[in-house]
Protein backbone atom coordinates (compact mmCIF):
# COMPACT_ATOMS: atom_id res chain seq x y z
CA UNK A 1 0.00 0.00 0.00
CA UNK A 2 1.29 3.26 -1.29
CA UNK A 3 1.90 5.75 2.05
CA UNK A 4 0.04 8.80 1.87
CA UNK A 5 2.34 12.36 0.74
CA UNK A 6 3.33 14.03 3.71
CA UNK A 7 2.22 17.35 3.90
CA UNK A 8 5.04 19.97 2.89
CA UNK A 9 7.55 21.17 5.03
CA UNK A 10 6.63 24.55 6.60
CA UNK A 11 10.10 26.75 7.09
CA UNK A 12 9.78 29.82 8.91
CA UNK A 13 10.71 33.14 6.65
CA UNK A 14 14.66 33.60 6.86
CA UNK A 15 15.35 36.66 8.67
CA UNK A 16 18.51 38.76 7.50
CA UNK A 17 20.99 39.53 10.22
CA UNK A 18 21.54 43.00 11.18
CA UNK A 19 24.86 43.73 12.27
CA UNK A 20 26.72 47.70 12.03
CA UNK A 21 30.26 47.08 10.46
CA UNK A 22 32.57 48.65 12.57
CA UNK A 23 33.89 50.57 9.26
CA UNK A 24 30.59 52.25 8.57
CA UNK A 25 30.60 55.60 6.76
CA UNK A 26 34.57 55.86 6.83
CA UNK A 27 36.83 56.03 3.85
CA UNK A 28 37.08 52.55 1.62
CA UNK A 29 40.61 53.55 0.44
CA UNK A 30 42.33 51.53 3.11
CA UNK A 31 45.05 53.56 4.07
CA UNK A 32 42.73 56.94 4.64
CA UNK A 33 40.40 54.34 6.50
CA UNK A 34 42.70 53.31 8.89
CA UNK A 35 43.26 56.90 9.78
CA UNK A 36 40.01 57.84 9.66
CA UNK A 37 39.90 54.92 12.30
CA UNK A 38 42.25 56.12 14.49
CA UNK A 39 40.40 59.69 14.65
CA UNK A 40 37.49 58.40 15.54
CA UNK A 41 39.21 56.24 18.15
CA UNK A 42 40.17 59.51 19.53
CA UNK A 43 36.31 60.75 19.69
CA UNK A 44 34.08 58.58 19.67
CA UNK A 45 33.74 58.25 23.90
CA UNK A 46 33.63 61.94 24.26
CA UNK A 47 30.40 62.99 25.68
CA UNK A 48 27.85 64.56 24.05
CA UNK A 49 27.41 67.88 24.04
CA UNK A 50 23.78 68.53 22.83
CA UNK A 51 23.08 72.56 22.54
CA UNK A 52 20.18 72.62 20.08
CA UNK A 53 17.15 70.22 20.08
CA UNK A 54 13.43 69.23 20.72
CA UNK A 55 13.02 67.29 23.61
CA UNK A 56 10.09 67.36 25.63
CA UNK A 57 11.52 68.45 29.31
CA UNK A 58 8.84 66.72 30.71
CA UNK A 59 10.02 62.95 29.45
CA UNK A 60 13.17 64.03 32.15
CA UNK A 61 11.39 65.82 34.33
CA UNK A 62 8.60 62.88 35.12
CA UNK A 63 11.33 59.86 34.40
CA UNK A 64 8.13 58.05 33.45
CA UNK A 65 8.86 54.30 31.25
CA UNK A 66 8.67 55.07 27.44
CA UNK A 67 5.67 53.55 25.65
CA UNK A 68 5.37 51.01 23.45
CA UNK A 69 7.22 50.73 20.66
CA UNK A 70 5.34 52.44 17.91
CA UNK A 71 4.72 55.33 20.41
CA UNK A 72 8.08 55.79 20.44
CA UNK A 73 9.40 55.17 17.53
CA UNK A 74 6.50 55.57 14.25
CA UNK A 75 3.80 57.54 15.61
CA UNK A 76 5.81 60.85 16.72
CA UNK A 77 8.42 60.95 13.99
CA UNK A 78 8.00 62.92 11.06
CA UNK A 79 10.89 61.53 9.30
CA UNK A 80 9.10 58.83 9.40
CA UNK A 81 5.69 59.21 8.34
CA UNK A 82 6.72 61.88 6.56
CA UNK A 83 8.78 59.46 3.47
CA UNK A 84 5.76 56.90 4.36
CA UNK A 85 3.12 59.56 3.45
CA UNK A 86 5.51 59.82 0.22
CA UNK A 87 4.46 56.40 -1.38
CA UNK A 88 1.22 56.70 -0.44
CA UNK A 89 0.61 55.31 3.23
CA UNK A 90 -1.89 57.50 4.73
CA UNK A 91 -0.82 59.51 8.18
CA UNK A 92 -4.25 58.08 9.43
CA UNK A 93 -2.85 54.90 8.92
CA UNK A 94 -0.06 55.46 10.89
CA UNK A 95 -1.81 56.58 14.75
CA UNK A 96 -1.09 60.17 13.24
CA UNK A 97 -3.44 61.74 15.56
CA UNK A 98 -5.73 64.26 14.05
CA UNK A 99 -7.58 67.69 14.45
CA UNK A 100 -10.43 67.50 13.00
CA UNK A 101 -12.11 64.00 14.32
CA UNK A 102 -10.63 61.78 11.28
CA UNK A 103 -10.12 58.03 13.11
CA UNK A 104 -6.85 57.00 13.02
CA UNK A 105 -5.57 53.24 13.44
CA UNK A 106 -5.56 53.13 16.83
CA UNK A 107 -3.42 49.22 16.99
CA UNK A 108 0.05 49.87 17.79
CA UNK A 109 1.34 46.37 16.75
CA UNK A 110 -0.28 47.14 13.58
CA UNK A 111 1.23 50.30 12.83
CA UNK A 112 4.59 48.65 13.53
CA UNK A 113 4.13 45.83 11.16
CA UNK A 114 2.98 48.34 8.54
CA UNK A 115 6.30 50.58 9.63
CA UNK A 116 8.13 47.41 9.13
CA UNK A 117 6.87 46.33 5.65
CA UNK A 118 7.87 49.60 4.43
CA UNK A 119 11.76 49.71 6.51
CA UNK A 120 13.18 49.51 2.37
CA UNK A 121 11.91 53.10 1.90
CA UNK A 122 14.61 54.42 4.26
CA UNK A 123 17.61 52.67 2.83
CA UNK A 124 20.91 55.02 1.92
CA UNK A 125 18.79 57.88 4.34
CA UNK A 126 19.98 58.99 7.48
CA UNK A 127 16.88 57.90 8.94
CA UNK A 128 17.75 54.09 7.41
CA UNK A 129 21.03 54.98 9.65
CA UNK A 130 19.68 56.00 13.00
CA UNK A 131 16.87 53.21 12.85
CA UNK A 132 19.32 50.55 12.37
CA UNK A 133 21.58 51.98 14.92
CA UNK A 134 19.09 52.35 17.86
CA UNK A 135 17.68 48.76 16.94
CA UNK A 136 21.23 47.24 17.11
CA UNK A 137 23.05 49.67 19.74
CA UNK A 138 20.04 50.50 22.27
CA UNK A 139 17.63 47.78 22.20
CA UNK A 140 20.14 44.65 20.70
CA UNK A 141 18.19 43.36 18.08
CA UNK A 142 19.85 41.15 15.78
CA UNK A 143 17.64 40.33 12.72
CA UNK A 144 16.68 43.51 10.29
CA UNK A 145 13.25 45.42 10.78
CA UNK A 146 10.80 43.67 7.85
CA UNK A 147 7.33 42.51 7.45
CA UNK A 148 8.43 39.07 8.96
CA UNK A 149 10.45 40.34 11.86
CA UNK A 150 7.56 42.96 13.20
CA UNK A 151 6.27 41.53 15.90
CA UNK A 152 9.59 39.73 16.71
CA UNK A 153 11.27 43.30 16.85
CA UNK A 154 8.32 44.60 18.73
CA UNK A 155 8.35 42.05 21.28
CA UNK A 156 12.01 42.56 22.11
CA UNK A 157 11.56 46.65 22.41
CA UNK A 158 8.08 46.03 24.17
CA UNK A 159 10.64 43.62 27.39
CA UNK A 160 13.43 45.83 26.94
CA UNK A 161 10.86 49.59 28.04
CA UNK A 162 9.76 47.59 30.28
CA UNK A 163 13.07 47.53 32.23
CA UNK A 164 13.75 50.17 34.58
CA UNK A 165 17.19 50.60 32.79
CA UNK A 166 15.33 52.12 30.13
CA UNK A 167 13.77 55.13 31.50
CA UNK A 168 15.02 58.47 30.16
CA UNK A 169 17.32 59.60 32.88
CA UNK A 170 19.13 56.33 33.01
CA UNK A 171 19.24 56.19 29.36
CA UNK A 172 20.37 59.88 29.31
CA UNK A 173 23.72 58.25 31.48
CA UNK A 174 23.98 55.91 29.67
CA UNK A 175 24.44 57.74 27.02
CA UNK A 176 26.73 60.41 28.43
CA UNK A 177 24.85 63.75 27.25
CA UNK A 178 26.84 66.32 29.14
CA UNK A 179 24.49 68.65 28.57
CA UNK A 180 21.15 68.89 26.49
CA UNK A 181 19.12 71.85 25.82
CA UNK A 182 15.68 71.99 24.55
CA UNK A 183 13.60 74.54 22.79
CA UNK A 184 10.93 76.29 24.81
CA UNK A 185 8.11 79.18 23.68
CA UNK A 186 9.23 82.35 25.40
CA UNK A 187 6.18 82.43 27.34
CA UNK A 188 6.73 78.54 28.61
CA UNK A 189 6.54 79.17 32.79
CA UNK A 190 9.63 76.56 32.79
CA UNK A 191 8.01 74.10 35.17
CA UNK A 192 9.38 71.35 33.94
CA UNK A 193 13.19 72.51 34.12
CA UNK A 194 12.38 73.32 37.66
CA UNK A 195 10.96 69.93 38.16
CA UNK A 196 14.41 68.59 37.14
CA UNK A 197 16.76 70.69 38.92
CA UNK A 198 14.27 69.88 41.90
CA UNK A 199 14.25 66.15 41.49
CA UNK A 200 17.95 64.94 43.59
CA UNK A 201 19.03 63.58 40.39
CA UNK A 202 22.60 63.79 40.82
CA UNK A 203 24.05 63.25 37.14
CA UNK A 204 21.45 65.04 35.50
CA UNK A 205 19.62 67.77 37.23
CA UNK A 206 21.95 70.90 36.34
CA UNK A 207 22.56 68.86 33.06
CA UNK A 208 19.07 69.97 31.03
CA UNK A 209 18.87 73.37 30.11
CA UNK A 210 16.22 75.65 28.25
CA UNK A 211 16.42 77.65 25.30
CA UNK A 212 14.27 80.87 24.68
CA UNK A 213 11.98 81.13 21.76
CA UNK A 214 9.99 83.92 20.87
CA UNK A 215 9.31 82.91 17.34
CA UNK A 216 5.10 83.68 17.99
CA UNK A 217 5.38 86.80 19.45
CA UNK A 218 7.47 88.25 16.10
CA UNK A 219 4.36 86.68 14.05
CA UNK A 220 2.23 89.51 14.44
CA UNK A 221 0.15 88.01 11.59
CA UNK A 222 -0.43 84.87 12.38
CA UNK A 223 -3.54 83.74 14.20
CA UNK A 224 -1.88 82.97 17.09
CA UNK A 225 -0.19 86.18 17.57
CA UNK A 226 -2.73 87.16 20.65
CA UNK A 227 -2.67 84.36 22.46
CA UNK A 228 1.04 84.45 22.33
CA UNK A 229 1.36 88.01 23.85
CA UNK A 230 -1.50 86.93 26.39
CA UNK A 231 0.02 84.22 27.80
CA UNK A 232 3.76 85.87 28.08
CA UNK A 233 1.52 88.31 29.90
CA UNK A 234 0.22 85.92 32.02
CA UNK A 235 3.84 84.40 33.27
CA UNK A 236 5.23 88.16 33.04
CA UNK A 237 2.97 89.42 35.20
CA UNK A 238 1.96 92.23 34.16
CA UNK A 239 -0.17 93.70 30.64
CA UNK A 240 1.67 93.83 27.32
CA UNK A 241 0.16 96.80 25.96
CA UNK A 242 2.60 98.81 24.07
CA UNK A 243 5.92 97.68 22.03
CA UNK A 244 7.90 98.80 24.90
CA UNK A 245 6.07 96.64 27.17
CA UNK A 246 6.21 93.81 24.92
CA UNK A 247 10.51 93.99 24.61
CA UNK A 248 10.58 94.64 28.18
CA UNK A 249 8.79 91.30 28.91
CA UNK A 250 10.86 89.19 26.74
CA UNK A 251 14.03 90.83 28.08
CA UNK A 252 12.67 89.68 31.58
CA UNK A 253 11.94 86.37 30.38
CA UNK A 254 15.41 85.66 29.18
CA UNK A 255 16.98 86.55 32.24
CA UNK A 256 14.55 83.93 33.68
CA UNK A 257 15.59 81.40 31.61
CA UNK A 258 19.36 82.03 32.24
CA UNK A 259 18.59 81.61 35.46
CA UNK A 260 17.23 78.20 34.99
CA UNK A 261 20.37 77.25 33.19
CA UNK A 262 19.93 78.91 29.61
CA UNK A 263 22.81 79.57 27.41
CA UNK A 264 21.00 80.71 24.23
CA UNK A 265 18.16 81.54 22.22
CA UNK A 266 16.59 80.02 18.81
CA UNK A 267 14.92 82.19 16.16
CA UNK A 268 12.62 80.56 13.10
CA UNK A 269 11.96 82.91 10.27
CA UNK A 270 11.00 82.21 6.28
CA UNK A 271 13.94 85.04 5.48
CA UNK A 272 16.80 86.21 7.20
CA UNK A 273 15.98 89.87 6.88
CA UNK A 274 16.88 92.46 9.54
CA UNK A 275 16.54 96.17 9.62
CA UNK A 276 15.62 98.16 12.20
CA UNK A 277 12.87 100.03 12.60
CA UNK A 278 12.61 103.54 14.57
CA UNK A 279 10.36 103.49 17.92
CA UNK A 280 7.42 104.90 16.45
CA UNK A 281 7.48 102.78 13.53
CA UNK A 282 7.86 99.75 15.20
CA UNK A 283 4.74 100.79 17.77
CA UNK A 284 2.51 101.26 14.82
CA UNK A 285 3.35 97.67 13.75
CA UNK A 286 3.02 96.26 17.30
CA UNK A 287 -0.71 98.59 17.10
CA UNK A 288 -2.16 96.71 14.05
CA UNK A 289 -1.01 93.67 15.23
CA UNK A 290 -3.26 94.16 18.80
CA UNK A 291 -6.14 94.97 16.52
CA UNK A 292 -5.80 91.90 14.22
CA UNK A 293 -4.76 94.04 10.88
CA UNK A 294 -1.12 92.94 10.91
CA UNK A 295 -0.30 92.11 7.14
CA UNK A 296 2.53 89.92 5.65
CA UNK A 297 4.47 92.34 4.85
CA UNK A 298 4.21 94.23 8.45
CA UNK A 299 5.42 90.44 10.04
CA UNK A 300 8.28 91.02 7.54
CA UNK A 301 9.11 94.29 8.87
CA UNK A 302 8.59 93.12 12.63
CA UNK A 303 10.42 89.92 12.44
CA UNK A 304 13.52 92.24 10.72
CA UNK A 305 13.16 94.98 13.59
CA UNK A 306 12.38 92.10 16.23
CA UNK A 307 15.85 90.23 15.27
CA UNK A 308 18.13 93.04 15.45
CA UNK A 309 16.34 94.07 18.73
CA UNK A 310 17.37 89.88 19.44
CA UNK A 311 20.91 90.61 18.75
CA UNK A 312 20.97 93.91 21.03
CA UNK A 313 19.83 92.00 23.96
CA UNK A 314 22.18 89.13 23.25
CA UNK A 315 24.81 91.79 23.97
CA UNK A 316 23.39 92.31 27.25
CA UNK A 317 22.29 89.21 28.75
CA UNK A 318 25.33 86.71 26.84
CA UNK A 319 23.11 84.25 25.42
CA UNK A 320 24.02 83.14 22.32
CA UNK A 321 21.55 83.86 19.34
CA UNK A 322 20.69 80.81 16.56
CA UNK A 323 19.13 81.60 13.39
CA UNK A 324 17.30 78.82 11.71
CA UNK A 325 16.15 80.37 8.40
CA UNK A 326 14.87 78.75 5.21
CA UNK A 327 11.76 76.42 5.82
CA UNK A 328 8.34 76.88 4.30
CA UNK A 329 6.36 75.72 7.46
CA UNK A 330 3.09 73.85 6.20
CA UNK A 331 3.54 73.55 2.43
CA UNK A 332 0.93 71.40 2.42
CA UNK A 333 -2.33 72.90 3.74
CA UNK A 334 -4.26 69.64 3.77
CA UNK A 335 -2.10 68.02 5.67
CA UNK A 336 -1.58 70.66 8.31
CA UNK A 337 -5.43 70.84 8.54
CA UNK A 338 -5.93 67.54 9.21
CA UNK A 339 -2.88 66.75 11.53
CA UNK A 340 -1.96 70.38 12.80
CA UNK A 341 1.40 71.69 12.14
CA UNK A 342 4.69 70.52 11.77
CA UNK A 343 3.74 67.30 10.91
CA UNK A 344 6.57 66.73 7.91
CA UNK A 345 5.28 69.10 5.10
CA UNK A 346 7.90 71.99 5.87
CA UNK A 347 10.02 72.10 2.70
CA UNK A 348 13.43 74.53 2.10
CA UNK A 349 13.33 77.45 -0.31
CA UNK A 350 16.19 79.71 -1.43
CA UNK A 351 17.97 81.95 1.24
CA UNK A 352 20.06 85.34 0.90
CA UNK A 353 22.12 86.45 4.07
CA UNK A 354 24.19 88.94 2.76
CA UNK A 355 22.08 91.89 2.20
CA UNK A 356 19.71 89.80 4.54
CA UNK A 357 21.89 90.14 7.60
CA UNK A 358 24.13 92.74 6.97
CA UNK A 359 21.49 95.76 8.73
CA UNK A 360 22.61 93.44 11.97
CA UNK A 361 26.08 92.68 11.82
CA UNK A 362 26.11 96.14 11.32
CA UNK A 363 24.97 96.99 14.37
CA UNK A 364 26.42 94.03 16.43
CA UNK A 365 28.53 92.09 14.21
CA UNK A 366 31.83 93.57 15.70
CA UNK A 367 30.85 92.90 19.41
CA UNK A 368 32.93 90.28 21.06
CA UNK A 369 29.57 89.86 23.58
CA UNK A 370 27.61 88.49 20.73
CA UNK A 371 27.37 84.89 19.00
CA UNK A 372 25.41 84.32 16.41
CA UNK A 373 24.98 81.13 14.94
CA UNK A 374 23.91 80.81 10.94
CA UNK A 375 21.95 77.49 10.13
CA UNK A 376 20.52 76.85 6.15
CA UNK A 377 18.41 74.61 4.61
CA UNK A 378 19.58 76.43 1.41
CA UNK A 379 23.08 74.51 0.76
CA UNK A 380 24.22 77.12 -2.42
CA UNK A 381 24.74 79.68 0.12
CA UNK A 382 27.59 77.64 2.06
CA UNK A 383 30.55 79.03 0.02
CA UNK A 384 28.81 81.93 -1.58
CA UNK A 385 27.84 83.49 1.59
CA UNK A 386 28.26 81.68 4.64
CA UNK A 387 31.38 81.20 5.12
CA UNK A 388 32.64 84.31 4.00
CA UNK A 389 30.07 85.55 6.55
CA UNK A 390 31.95 83.28 9.55
CA UNK A 391 35.39 83.93 8.25
CA UNK A 392 34.60 87.99 8.51
CA UNK A 393 32.71 89.02 11.14
CA UNK A 394 33.94 87.93 14.58
CA UNK A 395 29.94 87.77 16.22
CA UNK A 396 28.99 84.90 13.33
CA UNK A 397 29.53 80.92 13.64
CA UNK A 398 28.49 78.54 11.06
CA UNK A 399 25.72 75.90 12.35
CA UNK A 400 26.16 72.53 11.19
CA UNK A 401 24.20 70.85 8.24
CA UNK A 402 20.50 70.93 9.38
CA UNK A 403 17.37 69.18 9.08
CA UNK A 404 17.46 67.33 5.56
CA UNK A 405 21.51 67.93 5.11
CA UNK A 406 22.24 66.21 8.25
CA UNK A 407 22.93 62.70 6.46
CA UNK A 408 26.09 61.16 5.41
CA UNK A 409 26.92 63.23 2.57
CA UNK A 410 24.93 66.44 3.81
CA UNK A 411 27.58 66.96 6.18
CA UNK A 412 30.46 66.14 3.91
CA UNK A 413 29.05 68.63 1.63
CA UNK A 414 28.98 71.09 4.27
CA UNK A 415 32.61 71.05 5.54
CA UNK A 416 34.36 70.95 1.92
CA UNK A 417 32.23 73.98 0.81
CA UNK A 418 32.77 75.99 4.40
CA UNK A 419 36.44 74.86 5.35
CA UNK A 420 38.08 76.70 3.13
CA UNK A 421 37.27 80.00 3.76
CA UNK A 422 35.89 79.57 7.36
CA UNK A 423 38.11 77.07 9.15
CA UNK A 424 36.78 74.66 11.34
CA UNK A 425 37.01 77.43 14.56
CA UNK A 426 34.04 79.76 12.83
CA UNK A 427 31.66 76.58 13.19
CA UNK A 428 29.59 75.81 16.07
CA UNK A 429 30.60 72.25 15.88
CA UNK A 430 28.02 69.70 15.90
CA UNK A 431 24.07 69.08 17.33
CA UNK A 432 21.44 66.67 16.85
CA UNK A 433 18.79 68.92 16.78
CA UNK A 434 16.11 66.65 17.37
CA UNK A 435 13.05 65.60 19.42
CA UNK A 436 13.62 61.36 18.49
CA UNK A 437 15.80 61.64 22.00
CA UNK A 438 16.87 57.76 21.35
CA UNK A 439 18.31 58.72 17.83
CA UNK A 440 20.61 61.25 19.67
CA UNK A 441 23.49 59.22 20.38
CA UNK A 442 23.37 57.51 16.88
CA UNK A 443 23.23 61.08 15.38
CA UNK A 444 26.68 62.18 17.07
CA UNK A 445 28.09 58.46 15.93
CA UNK A 446 27.26 59.57 12.40
CA UNK A 447 28.95 63.13 12.03
CA UNK A 448 32.31 61.73 14.54
CA UNK A 449 32.73 59.08 11.44
CA UNK A 450 32.02 61.57 9.26
CA UNK A 451 34.46 63.95 10.30
CA UNK A 452 36.82 61.03 11.17
CA UNK A 453 36.57 59.75 7.65
CA UNK A 454 37.10 63.83 6.20
CA UNK A 455 40.27 64.42 8.27
CA UNK A 456 41.92 61.19 7.00
CA UNK A 457 41.40 62.87 3.75
CA UNK A 458 43.52 65.54 4.40
CA UNK A 459 45.53 63.57 6.06
CA UNK A 460 46.43 61.29 3.31
CA UNK A 461 46.97 64.51 0.86
CA UNK A 462 49.20 66.09 3.52
CA UNK A 463 46.93 69.20 3.97
CA UNK A 464 46.88 68.67 7.93
CA UNK A 465 49.54 66.16 9.97
CA UNK A 466 47.72 63.49 12.09
CA UNK A 467 48.39 65.60 15.34
CA UNK A 468 46.30 68.19 13.63
CA UNK A 469 43.81 66.17 12.57
CA UNK A 470 43.31 64.23 16.13
CA UNK A 471 42.79 68.42 17.62
CA UNK A 472 40.57 68.63 15.01
CA UNK A 473 38.15 65.82 14.92
CA UNK A 474 38.06 66.55 18.88
CA UNK A 475 37.28 69.82 18.45
CA UNK A 476 34.25 69.20 16.19
CA UNK A 477 32.62 66.65 17.70
CA UNK A 478 32.88 68.35 21.05
CA UNK A 479 34.88 71.57 21.97
CA UNK A 480 33.46 73.81 19.71
CA UNK A 481 29.85 73.33 20.69
CA UNK A 482 30.63 73.28 24.36
CA UNK A 483 32.54 76.88 23.62
CA UNK A 484 30.26 78.16 21.26
CA UNK A 485 27.79 77.46 23.19
CA UNK A 486 28.94 79.09 26.75
CA UNK A 487 28.68 75.95 28.78
CA UNK A 488 31.37 76.46 30.97
CA UNK A 489 30.24 77.75 34.67
CA UNK A 490 26.92 76.95 33.07
CA UNK A 491 26.46 73.27 33.51
CA UNK A 492 28.82 70.75 35.03
CA UNK A 493 31.87 70.08 33.43
CA UNK A 494 31.74 67.75 31.06
CA UNK A 495 33.15 64.24 31.85
CA UNK A 496 32.11 60.54 31.12
CA UNK A 497 28.69 59.44 32.88
CA UNK A 498 28.82 56.66 35.14
CA UNK A 499 26.68 54.39 33.17
CA UNK A 500 28.10 55.54 30.10
CA UNK A 501 29.17 52.42 28.41
CA UNK A 502 30.21 50.50 25.30
CA UNK A 503 29.51 46.80 24.15
CA UNK A 504 28.34 44.46 22.31
CA UNK A 505 24.59 45.60 22.13
CA UNK A 506 23.38 43.60 24.97
CA UNK A 507 21.60 45.60 26.99
CA UNK A 508 21.27 44.24 29.99
CA UNK A 509 25.42 44.19 29.80
CA UNK A 510 25.50 47.69 28.52
CA UNK A 511 23.19 49.47 31.30
CA UNK A 512 25.69 47.98 33.56
CA UNK A 513 28.37 49.52 31.94
CA UNK A 514 30.07 46.25 30.41
CA UNK A 515 32.96 47.71 28.28
CA UNK A 516 33.75 46.25 24.79
CA UNK A 517 34.90 47.80 20.92
CA UNK A 518 31.89 49.25 19.82
CA UNK A 519 29.93 52.69 21.43
CA UNK A 520 26.64 52.76 22.90
CA UNK A 521 24.74 55.15 20.58
CA UNK A 522 21.10 54.36 19.71
CA UNK A 523 18.97 55.75 16.65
Amino acid sequence: MTAPPSAPAVHAPRLAPLALHPDRFLDPEPSVRRVARALHEGTRELPLVCPHGHVEPRLLAEDAPFPEPTALLVTPDHYVYRMLHSQGVRMEALGVPTRDGTPVEGDPRQVWRRFAAHRHLFLGTPTGIWLDHVLHELFGVRVQLAAASADRVYDQIAERLADAAFRPRALFERFGIAVLATTDAAHDDLRHHRAIRASGWAYGAARVVPTFRPDALLRIADPGWPDARAALAAVHGRPIDTQAALVQALAERRLAFRAHGATATDHAVVEPYTAPLAPDAAEALFRRAAAGTATAADQRAYEGHMLVEMARLSCEDGLVMQLHPGALRDHHGAVARRFGPDRGADIPVATEFTRNLRPLLEAHGDDPRLTLVLFTLDESAYARELAPLAGHYPAVRLGPPWWFHDSLEGMRRFREQVTETAGIWNTAGFNDDTRAFCSIPARHDLARRLDASWLAGLVARHVVTLEEAHGMARALAHDLAWDTYRFAGAVPPPGASPARSVGSGDPSARAHGAASAEAAPCS
